[in-house]
């Protein structure tokens, strides 16, 4: 229903792989391994995508992007946010709060938040100050923990109204 803030959670978790660059938020990061996928692997904007949809009551990233779709093989992740953000804002919503987490014992995280959320924020269209993208580890714990692949969380708040004129390169 038109008119009502909407909330959506979104998670995704990728293998790390040899022979693949590492892409978290839209961030190239220096590593020995990449995160294993159809597109780039970037679990942390699959997992704002995923938060939206779902607020949107839209499905998931499966419904909308095809294993095996030539425009989804390899892509990159920022350009399949910007379909599912041209969706939210086709239906009249915004986002109005962004909180992500991304889950990995290395690489360290932490020099490359600031340019996530950038990113993300341009292809979102809302101001950088309404995302937030935290890193955790899961102290050795697990498959995370044993440095086999990389989680990340989202929960979003959608409210009505018009894309907000952010800091876009389209």
């Amino acid at each position: 229903m038109l008119g009502t803030n909407r909330i959506g959670q979104g998670i995704d978790v990728h293998p790390l792989v040899e022979g693949r660059p590492l892409i978290v938020g839209g961030v190239s990061i220096p590593f020995d391994r990449g995160l294993e996928g159809d597109t780039d692997g970037d679990v942390l904007t699959h997992a704002l995508m995923d938060a939206i949809l779902g607020a949107l009551a839209l499905g998931d990233l499966g419904t909308h992007f095809k294993k095996g779709d030539p425009a989804v093989d390899g892509a990159s992740s920022l350009v399949l946010l910007q379909k599912v953000a041209d969706m939210m804002h086709e239906r009249h919503y915004r986002l109005w709060s962004a909180d992500m987490t991304v889950v990995a014992e290395h690489p360290r995280m932490a020099p490359y938040i600031s340019a996530m959320r950038i990113n993300l924020s341009r292809t979102c269209s809302c101001p950088v100050d309404l995302l937030s993208v935290k890193a955790t580890t899961t102290d050795h714990l697990g498959a995370l923990g044993r440095g086999e692949g990389i989680m990340a969380l989202c929960v979003v708040l959608l409210g009505p109204g018009p894309a907000q004129d952010g800091p876009r390169d389209r």
